[in-house]
């Protein structure tokens, strides 16, 4: 069976609210062997909202409506689906007189406009809302024209997901047929989204049931997601854990994280394993691979610190950079970005060091060093690797490239 996701809020097509209820309804969906074949927001308009409801319906066998059913006049996801459904709404005053109760809980008196909360769709079951005042509905239709499950759920967060869990989801097993989806994640680190499709397609697409979806990450990474459905778990785990091994198997140690895990995570773990610790001292990125690496809770068990060297002062005053080094090759320079690493790691007095120069732009370039070029170094007190590279994009996607590179080359020297 398939899924249709419904999100109502004129709020939601604005810049500023953004539905995330959706991510949460499809990974639980998923769960139960369902797939979600649409994702769907509509403004708080009548004519709309009745329009997309009648689109789902006619391709959908599970919809789920996320919103609008509050008090107010343009909560009106009730009303819509009723008429969609050519079904009645009946006002339960069981949940009018909860309501009024739970107001005078608050020392308020109840609006009137509440009682608008205790309409219910014809032969649905109500959901009780445990976390709010909006009651949720489950209407199961099975007659001659086919077999459907529609979902009112509320639209804060907290309420949609305590509802679901504790009223939907034994509901809807009992209405599912057994069918199962198994769900891997790869990454692969600098390689290009077209370059790492190259290679895998002709793995993948001796694949048939296992449906793979390339996407490029953060700068520097990109994601193999692959997807299986089967009558049962063991089956379709085994399916996507066969292509994960082959897809290993091509693109060997660019492969970082076989579970999804992010790279900073992944860092993490090579550096709590090998007992390990690191510093950083960045110019062009500004703090911003202490931010990814702090990022992970428990980071301070690997990750010392570092320092922020934009001004060459401070090259030469925190990391000891000779003055004379700067002078000589630039501050971008591969010199200077090996002095930063190791200059860091031995006042830090970590194990490893990483040094980040470059030219992040838009100004700042000259025809020998054009914006992009960055050099980063990992230095581990015998020996100090330096990396040379022209990155592409704005000044923000220069720098997340470069995080990724300097990350990428700690997480090499320890495997």
């Amino acid at each position: 069976m398939n899924a249709e996701i419904i999100a109502i809020g004129s709020e939601l097509l604005t810049p500023y609210r953004q539905d995330t209820n959706s991510l949460y309804l499809t990974d639980k969906l998923n769960q139960l062997g369902v797939e979600v074949h649409f994702k769907t927001i509509v403004g708080d308009r009548r004519t709309d909202l009745v329009s997309a409801a009648h689109t789902a319906l006619s391709r959908a066998d599970i919809v789920l409506f996320m919103g609008g059913l509050g008090p107010t006049e343009d909560d009106l996801t009730r009303e819509c689906v009723a008429e969609v459904l050519g079904r009645k709404l009946v006002r339960d005053q069981q949940i009018v007189e909860w309501l009024r109760a739970r107001f005078a809980e608050r020392g308020w008196k109840m609006p009137e406009n509440n009682e608008r909360q205790g309409d219910v769709i014809a032969g649905a079951e109500v959901l009780t809302n445990k976390r709010g005042s909006a009651p949720g509905q489950f209407v199961h239709i099975k007659d001659e024209g086919g077999e459907a499950v529609i979902v009112l759920l509320p639209g804060p967060p907290g309420e949609l997901m305590g509802m679901y869990e504790d009223q939907c989801v034994e509901r809807l097993r009992k209405v599912l047929p057994a069918r199962n989806i198994a769900v891997r994640e790869l990454k692969i680190a600098m390689i290009g989204e077209s370059a790492a499709d190259k290679r895998a397609a002709a793995i993948y697409s001796q694949y048939k049931d296992v449906e793979t979806t390339i996407l490029a990450g953060t700068p520097g990474e990109v994601q193999f997601h692959l997807r299986a459905q089967a009558d049962t778990p063991e089956t379709a785990q085994n399916r996507v854990d066969e292509l994960a091994a082959a897809l290993e198997d091509e693109f060997d140690d660019a492969v970082f994280s076989t579970r999804g895990e992010s790279m900073e995570k992944i860092v993490g773990y090579y550096l709590e394993m090998k007992a390990a610790t690191l510093a950083v001292a960045e110019s062009c990125t500004g703090g911003m691979l202490a931010e990814r690496i702090t990022s992970v809770p428990g980071s301070s068990r690997y990750f010392l610190g570092g320092a922020v060297v934009y001004d060459n002062t401070l090259k030469t005053g925190l990391a000891d950079v000779p003055p004379l080094m700067i002078a000589e090759h630039g501050a971008v320079s591969g010199q200077v970005a090996s002095a930063l690493a190791e200059g860091i790691r031995a006042r830090c007095k970590a194990t490893l060091g990483v040094g980040i120069t470059g030219i992040a732009g838009p100004g700042g370039a000259t025809p020998e060093k054009p914006v992009g070029l960055v050099y980063t170094a990992l230095a581990d007190g015998t020996k100090t690797e330096v990396a040379e590279r022209k990155f592409f994009g704005d000044r923000d996607r220069i720098r997340q490239w470069a995080t990724q590179q300097a990350l990428d080359m700690v997480r090499r020297k320890l495997m």
